[in-house]
């Protein structure tokens, strides 16, 4: 690449993104004197998702902007909470990530997630056509012009994942009114009108019962419950909600 020389600088959040090279701070970078600044984030491995207010000698810059010689840019990480204009706060989620939409619904967040790969350009038209942020660990599919929005999430362990997601996002919580089979709302469901889906030793024990108006999945206090309930409490009590 012949172009004009720029200095560049990655916030320490997305250093993880960049070579070894390029984490310690300003370093130089050669363009092509034609591509959008936009591109070359994205070309050191930076996903836009995640890149947020860019500073060119200090001043706010679009994506669309081709830099020049002699200009320092500035990247910086998105600002959290992050807000998402223009629809209902929800997500989508791929195939790698069903532990987190297990708890997102949990805590009663809008969260699908398809079980099966149905590949990058399909879970990417689903973002675009129900208006959805994408979480992955997928650099690549976070890259896709068609997604609506995107976040990378950043932990392979679930419990730190969900944190993140709570973190950047300050999603409203509903602890136990979604279904963490199908994303379907939960209502309160009469005993007598769920005996036939119910085990013998679960009718004898339990009283109080949910039924999902979706799938019609039915829950109760089980045996897990005291883990769940755990989880359910640790979110309430750092990011916020009712832990009915």
């Amino acid at each position: 690449m012949n172009g004009p020389e720029i200095t560049l600088e990655v916030a320490p959040e997305l250093r993880l993104f960049v070579p070894h090279e390029r984490r310690a701070g300003r370093t130089p970078l050669t363009t092509d004197g034609a591509s959008t600044l936009g591109h070359v984030i994205e070309s050191l491995g930076i996903p836009l998702t995640e890149a947020g207010t860019l500073l060119v000698d200090g001043a706010p810059a679009d994506r669309s902007h081709i830099p020049e010689a002699g200009e320092h840019i500035d990247v910086t990480a998105v600002e959290r909470p992050q807000r998402v204009p223009g629809a209902p706060l929800r997500f989508l989620l791929d195939v790698h990530l069903g532990t987190l939409a297990r708890r997102l619904r949990l805590l009663g967040v809008d969260a699908a997630y398809e079980s099966e790969d149905i590949g990058d350009p399909a879970l990417a038209a689903l973002s675009a056509r129900e208006r959805r942020v994408l979480l992955s660990r997928d650099r690549g599919l976070l890259r896709r012009r068609e997604i609506w929005a995107g976040a990378y999430v950043y932990s392979d362990r679930p419990q730190e994942q969900l944190r993140d997601v709570l973190g950047r996002f300050a999603p409203a919580l509903a602890p136990w009114t979604r279904c963490t089979a199908c994303n379907g709302t939960l209502a309160r469901a009469d005993k007598d009108a769920v005996s036939d889906l119910l085990e013998h030793g679960t009718q004898q024990a339990y009283d109080v019962f949910a039924q999902c108006t979706e799938c019609a999945r039915v829950y109760w206090r089980g045996a897990h419950h005291g883990h769940l309930e755990t989880i359910v409490a640790d979110a309430v009590r750092e990011f916020g909600g009712a832990a009915a």
